[in-house]
């Protein structure tokens, strides 16, 4: 029976300090805020436009919102430049 009892009080012991360890975090670490459209920057130059689109495609989502292309008024094109590989 003591055994059983100290089994019983390890055991319970044991979730207490499972159950105690469960996170919970500072709330520091607030996700940052969904890009919603296409700054105009990006459409400065043909190499900064290569460069954001680049940059996107690693972090594009199927599921998300599409990007409005309200302050694109045209892709940058340069006659000088060498074709960029994306």
């Amino acid at each position: 029976m003591n055994q059983l009892l100290r089994v019983f009080g390890m055991t319970l012991v044991g979730a207490a300090l499972v159950t105690g360890c469960g996170g919970g975090g500072s709330g520091d670490d607030a996700p940052a805020p969904e890009e919603t459209a296409v700054p105009a920057s990006a459409a400065a130059t043909p190499a900064t436009y290569t460069e954001y689109a680049a940059a996107r495609v690693n972090v594009a989502s199927d599921s998300g919102e599409p990007l409005s292309l309200d302050a694109i008024t045209s892709v940058p094109t340069s006659e000088t430049d060498e074709p960029a590989t994306l």
